[in-house]
């Protein structure tokens, strides 16, 4: 059997979950598990997370695989719902809805439910992805206090950026000044505004990144965050190379060895989920030792410097992300951020996913 795994920790994540309930103590938790538990498989992720107050997913389907589960909590569908038929099914199995437009609210209004259903009002408050205008939010809410089909209406709204110096107070206010004209439930405070800003806690908080030990903040470690690495993505070396100096290894001779060089094939590839923009350079663990990567990503394949371990050898254990290489430094050195590896992990569906029961 090919060597590659992924190995979820379920210890990692309740540690992680920790960490959010140390920071926000006396706001719900709504941790967010959509692409399939950020690629560590949607269940695997919620046993972890089993002491949260609520889950976020994007679609029913998810949303449905989690009561069959046996999971009673609140249950949020991000986007809310894209068809009619998702409504009934939402108010009869106690799913929150998110609603963001007037199309949505009047798919509901038209169904007259049976079951009155729990909303999430998202409000645009300058990211300009999903939302309602908020000069026209008030008005909404206050005709929508008026009808039986809503059951609880949350307020909610996303900031664009919290990891960032402009913070979100140009956010937050415009939001306030909606909120606090009703004695509604409020939810803004992701992961990074969960760590930066505690003013935004409120009654609801929708930890997503920092749940699965990446940092949400660029150029704050995750350890710094005493967040734990909940995903350890291994394999092992396959073949072994000799290059002598000015040796290319891969497609394109992108890599030329400046001097006689050992290097290692490792059994992982862009198909697998690893990023193919990973440049030379990007860090790997091997033998107890780090290193680094060679030449270009393969389908299949990867290469290795292993000239300074002597050790390394056919079958030996290669640590890709996970206790001792972060995630988000692989992230960096391919241009792109944690949350798409982690992700990724989960599209390729070619690696086996392991569960750490701790």
């Amino acid at each position: 059997m090919r060597p590659l795994k992924v190995f979820v920790d379920q210890a990692s994540l309740r540690h992680n979950f920790a960490i959010v309930k140390q920071l926000a103590p006396k706001s719900k938790i709504m941790s967010v598990v959509k692409a399939n538990g950020y690629g560590h498989g949607l269940i695997n992720v919620a046993q972890g997370l089993s002491e949260s107050d609520g889950f976020a997913v994007l679609n029913l389907n998810e949303a449905i695989d989690l009561r069959e589960h046996g999971f009673e909590q609140d249950i949020l569908l991000l986007e809310g719902a894209f068809e009619s038929y998702e409504i009934s099914i939402a108010a009869k199995m106690r799913f929150n809805l998110v609603v963001h437009n007037l199309h949505q609210l009047q798919m509901i209004e038209k169904l007259k439910l049976n079951h009155p259903i729990d909303i999430h009002f998202k409000i645009n408050t300058g990211m300009n992805r999903l939302g309602f205008n908020p000069k026209e939010a008030k008005d909404i809410l206050k005709s929508m206090k008026k009808t039986s089909y809503f059951k609880t209406i949350t307020l909610m709204t996303h900031f664009a950026t919290a990891d960032e110096p402009r913070g979100v107070d140009w956010q937050f206010d415009v939001f306030n000044d909606i909120a606090n004209d009703f004695d509604f439930s409020r939810s803004v405070a992701n992961s990074a505004s969960i760590i930066n800003f505690k003013n935004t806690h409120l009654d609801w908080v929708r930890p997503g990144i920092m749940l699965y030990g990446a940092s949400p903040i660029v150029g704050r470690k995750s350890s710094a965050l005493n967040l734990k690495p909940a995903m350890y993505l291994k394999s092992k070396i396959i073949a072994l190379q000799n290059l002598s100096k000015d040796d290319s290894v891969g497609y394109g001779e992108t890599f030329k060895a400046k001097n006689d060089m050992r290097i290692a094939v490792v059994a992982c590839g862009y198909a697998d989920g690893y990023p193919r923009h990973a440049p030379s350079g990007t860090p790997v663990y091997v033998e107890g030792k780090k290193t680094s990567t060679v030449g270009r990503v393969s389908m299949d394949m990867l290469y290795i410097d292993v000239t300074n371990i002597p050790h390394a050898s056919i079958s030996s254990d290669v640590e890709l992300w996970g206790e001792h290489i972060p995630v988000d430094d692989v992230a960096e050195k391919a241009g792109t951020v944690g949350y798409e590896l982690l992700c990724a992990m989960s599209a390729s569906k070619r690696v086996p996913i392991e569960i750490i029961h701790g």
